[in-house]
């Protein structure tokens, strides 16, 4: 049986930090080898918000090494940048002209984010939705991952796939697969280190609020010990009038790689004087090896070149034969 096709991708908005590893990145290297996997740096994705041209190339660099860097494996995984495989746009535009403007302007994060940006947001925010289903149905994903954040998406990508298939395909013979979630079984949700009923994001102005991949000893242990916390002593799981203590807990039991019984056991009757050393340290731990491997993938850029430039051509070639299909199903005349 051939494996299942798994489609996911991150943006060069900046430094990957904890919350995109251990929610994420660190499940995709775990489950790599069950899957034929597709992993890219959404470069397109990253412009629908104001950015800074002069750091966007170097930033979607140092995300795909980081993928490397984290343990995502060219012999089980194909990486690329998003933006080399011009299928993208293409069949973003054909999507555009068969989903309906109402179908967006529902969408939860247009309606945040738009908030935030105010008179100047741009029609790629409200369309980048669009650009995600394009870049899972061009692969005919089986599976995508995805987090509670994400489930409105992927359920807007299924209606534009089915819309179309309904307009130009037949019940015998779809034109493009709808993909299913991929749940995982346990995620790490990681929270802001500034407010334990966010998650960590790259959007936070605070970079006291998340700990990067790529932060020094001294970075990690700042942060750690300026992290909010609460009065009490004894730390304790799962209490809702404690999420700081919640998030600190679970980010050491994750990172420290014990069993939330013997965090429990070791935690319970000691102070935060005590545990910020205790999570500093297994942070500090649990990032080097990550960090040694993304300076030795940095220093060959031959070896990330090479690797970006066969996921290009291994994923173009899947891209350019969906679009093609598209292309013909609604009409278009074939090029000469």
């Amino acid at each position: 049986m051939p494996k299942q096709r798994v489609l996911s991708g991150v943006q060069p908005t900046g430094n990957l930090h904890l919350g995109n590893y251990l929610g994420a990145i660190r499940n995709w290297v775990e489950s790599q080898s069950q899957y034929e996997n597709y992993f890219c740096v959404v470069d397109l994705h990253a412009i629908t918000v104001p950015h800074d041209p002069k750091i966007l190339a170097d930033n979607t660099y140092k995300i795909a090494a980081l993928y490397l860097a984290c343990g995502i494996d060219p012999a089980d995984s194909k990486i690329f940048i998003q933006s080399h495989v011009p299928a993208h746009t293409e069949l973003t535009w054909l999507f555009n002209c068969i989903t309906p403007l109402n179908w967006l302007e529902g969408m939860i994060q247009f309606k945040e984010k738009a908030l935030k940006q105010g008179e100047n947001v741009g029609v790629g925010l409200l369309d980048y939705p669009v650009l995600m289903a394009a870049d899972i149905l061009l692969y005919q994903a089986d599976l995508v991952p995805v987090g509670e954040d994400q489930k409105q998406h992927l359920e807007l990508t299924r209606d534009i796939a089915i819309r179309l298939n309904f307009q130009f395909g037949s019940e015998e013979k779809p034109i493009l697969k709808l993909p299913q979630p991929l749940i995982r079984a346990e995620g790490a949700r990681v929270m802001s280190l500034t407010d334990g009923t966010r998650k960590m994001s790259k959007s936070d102005p605070s970079e006291l609020s998340r700990i990067h991949l790529l932060d020094s000893p001294e970075e990690i242990q700042k942060k750690i010990k300026r992290c909010k916390t609460d009065p009490i002593r004894g730390l304790t799981f799962d209490d809702p009038d404690r999420p700081e203590c919640n998030n600190l807990l679970t980010l050491y039991m994750v990172l420290s790689g014990q069993s939330k019984a013997a965090v429990a056991a070791e935690c319970e009757s000691i102070g935060w004087g005590q545990f910020k050393p205790l999570l500093t340290e297994a942070a500090i731990a649990a990032l080097e090896p990550i960090q040694a491997r993304y300076q030795q993938v940095m220093a060959e850029p031959g070896y990330l070149e090479s690797i970006l430039r066969q996921g290009r051509e291994q994923a173009a070639a899947i891209a350019n034969q969906t679009l093609a299909d598209v292309r013909s199903a609604m009409g278009f005349a074939s090029p000469l």
